[in-house]
């Protein structure tokens, strides 16, 4: 029951989210593009800029690829199986593969680990966006009826701020670059409100996803492989890699997160299976409120 008192307070501020847009009806697509483009790269650029690089970060992104692969390689293998077309493949790896790891997982271990969890879990979510722009955006353009992975992901990689938000904090803590009290007080107010920003967008988004015609089986799949197949592949790989037992528990909690947002507006972008991935988002979502805890039981 404690664990709860963790994820209510997370679903609380979805809920504002949530609320908001159905009662007052927000741009969300203009304030999820502030909060991308403006907010979150300062959040990356002070964790980058304060956190000293160790080996850690190696192993973490050796990790998330791999956690990756292994997901779509279970969705090939079921899509195989039932004689799944390429596009609805194509929308099973959306939905199965990618995790919320930026406006839900990063709170939830914010709250679970404090401070220093933050750290990891920030550097987790940003090695996860560069996956998602590059691998999301291959599968969802491939899926697409006129699809051009490769050249939309490398497009997709260059305009992502949270990546030059990285490298540029990792840039000026190599050369030792010191601010000023008020630079550092900017950076720390628009650092602290990205992470409830993402959250109320969150609330937001997930109040614009309707559920059509659900494809039972495909999207129990999917859940399963996200909620359960996912912490459980991650389980096995931190077995195997030489991390803090704090950071082992933060891998395996972010990998039980729920299909990630930013995987329905890449559906919706290239028209691959967007009411499929957008039902498996809310659905994965609203059933991690029971999931959760009971992976926090088995981690923590």
């Amino acid at each position: 029951m404690e664990f709860l008192t963790i994820l209510l307070p997370v679903f609380g501020i979805f809920a504002i989210g949530f609320i908001g847009q159905k009662k007052i009806g927000f741009d969300t697509k203009t304030i999820s593009t502030m909060a991308l483009y403006l907010m979150s790269p300062i959040l990356v650029f002070r964790t980058f800029y304060t956190t000293p690089f160790t080996i850690d970060y190696l192993y973490l992104t050796f990790y998330t690829f791999a956690l990756c692969f292994s997901l779509i390689a279970v969705v090939y293998v079921i899509s195989y199986f039932h004689g799944y077309s390429t596009p609805e493949t194509c929308g099973m790896i959306l939905a199965s593969s990618f995790m919320n790891n930026g406006n839900y997982g990063t709170p939830v271990v914010l709250l679970l680990f404090g401070a220093t969890g933050l750290k990891s879990a920030i550097v987790l979510m940003v090695i996860q966006q560069v996956v998602m722009c590059t691998v999301g955006v291959y599968y969802a353009a491939k899926g697409s009826p006129d699809g051009n992975g490769i050249r939309s992901a490398l497009r997709a990689v260059q305009r992502m701020p949270i990546v030059y938000g990285g490298l540029l904090g990792a840039l000026f803590q190599f050369l030792h670059i010191p601010f000023s009290n008020s630079v550092q007080e900017a950076v720390n107010l628009v650092a602290d409100a990205a992470i409830p920003t993402v959250m109320i967008v969150l609330g937001m988004q997930l109040a614009n996803i309707s559920i059509k015609q659900l494809a039972k089986a495909r999207i129990s799949w999917s859940l399963l492989i996200k909620l359960a197949i996912s912490p459980a592949i991650a389980y096995m790989l931190t077995l195997f890699l030489p991390v803090d037992e704090m950071v082992k528990q933060i891998m395996i909690i972010m990998a039980a997160m729920p299909t990630a947002a930013n995987t329905t507006m890449y559906a919706l972008q290239f028209n691959t299976e967007s009411d499929f991935v957008s039902s498996t988002t809310l659905i994965s979502t609203s059933l991690s409120l029971a999931t959760l805890p009971i992976i926090f039981m088995i981690v923590l």
